[in-house]
């Protein structure tokens, strides 16, 4: 039982520092499009970096900040055993919200989200994009695409037989609904940004 919680904490710990590398800011500075915090909502994700211009820069941080927790979960897998692959997709997606290099200050782990539940759990990695999709296309707004999918996802875990790994993510998309309070409410004010629409 010890060295499952020892391994445990240590896949946490792998995934915080994999999820952590804020890939939003390092693309943006490197393309010379300046600091990433200063542009739109100031968010380090691929939706504020699209806010650019730069779609593919936006598409490469999508991508990036993805798979840096299925990377986390094989790593775990591999390193710790299949346990504790939950632990490093909760570390990465807290380690993308929650950066030690910008003071805690990062992004609202959607596309980590999305990477966690790619190495987790396929089958609900499925379920939440056709919901970011469909939601997105019906309604041009990606923070209401984000808070259905985060919605649905453990939903979809839960019956495909992932009940721990179910829990875990709820508790995550409350996080994540949490960290969008603020598009909650120009949501239902009729002020939020809409996809690819500079602010």
């Amino acid at each position: 039982m010890g060295g499952f919680y020892y391994g445990g904490a240590l896949a946490l710990a792998v995934g915080y520092c994999l999820g952590s590398i804020p890939f939003g800011l390092v693309l943006t500075k490197l393309s010379g499009a300046g600091d990433l915090r200063s542009i739109g909502s100031g968010n380090i994700g691929a939706t504020n970096v699209l806010r650019t211009g730069r779609k593919g820069l936006a598409a490469a941080t999508l991508i990036l900040d993805a798979l840096k927790a299925t990377l986390a979960v094989v790593v775990a897998w591999w390193a710790f055993g299949p346990p504790t692959a939950i632990a490093a997709a909760a570390g990465a997606i807290l380690g993308h919200m929650y950066p030690v290099w910008l003071r805690f200050k990062g992004g609202k782990g959607v596309a980590t989200y999305l990477g966690g539940l790619i190495g987790l759990a396929w089958p609900a990695a499925i379920v939440f994009v056709i919901v970011w999709l469909v939601v997105a296309a019906l309604t041009r707004y990606s923070s209401a695409a984000a808070l259905a999918a985060t919605l649905a996802s453990p939903i979809a875990m839960a019956a495909i037989g992932e009940g721990g790994a179910a829990i875990v993510f709820a508790a995550l998309s409350a996080l994540i609904w949490f960290k969008h309070s603020a598009n909650i409410m120009r949501l239902l004010q009729g002020s939020e940004s809409k996809i690819g629409q500079k602010t």
